[in-house]
């Protein structure tokens, strides 16, 4: 796990943006080990109260579970893909129809383009 951290969003956030990017495209699956707090602090270089709480954060939504003595897992829980999918697609759609929006593009224009790009790159 690589990270460039972005000022304007807490790390701790980030952290779990980046284990829903990596379930999302299949690095991670269900039931795969993550690893320990105190690892992905030295890995990404951030202080261990904020790996700390983005596993709690996980945890709360969901996206993981800790077994005591045996480490943290992805959920084995087949709707958790589908539902960070379905969040980030949305989240990309939201992003993409601002940006359009403040080009001047009205919907029908973009619909437009978007299906003249599908076709193109034959999706």
């Amino acid at each position: 796990m690589q990270l460039n951290f972005d000022l304007r969003k807490p790390i701790y956030l980030q952290i779990v943006d980046e284990f829903k990017r990596s379930i999302a495209r299949g690095e991670l699956k269900p039931g795969d080990k993550i690893p320990s707090q105190r690892e992905l602090a030295q890995k990404v270089k951030v202080n261990p109260n904020t790996v700390q709480k983005a596993y709690q954060e996980m945890e709360r939504i969901k996206l993981v579970e800790t077994l005591r003595g045996q480490g943290t897992f992805i959920r084995k829980d087949e709707s958790v893909l589908k539902n960070i999918r379905d969040e980030m697609a949305r989240e990309a759609l939201r992003t993409f129809l601002q940006e359009m929006k403040a080009l001047g593009f009205v919907p029908q224009d973009i619909l437009a383009l978007v299906e003249t790009e599908v076709a193109r790159q034959e999706l």
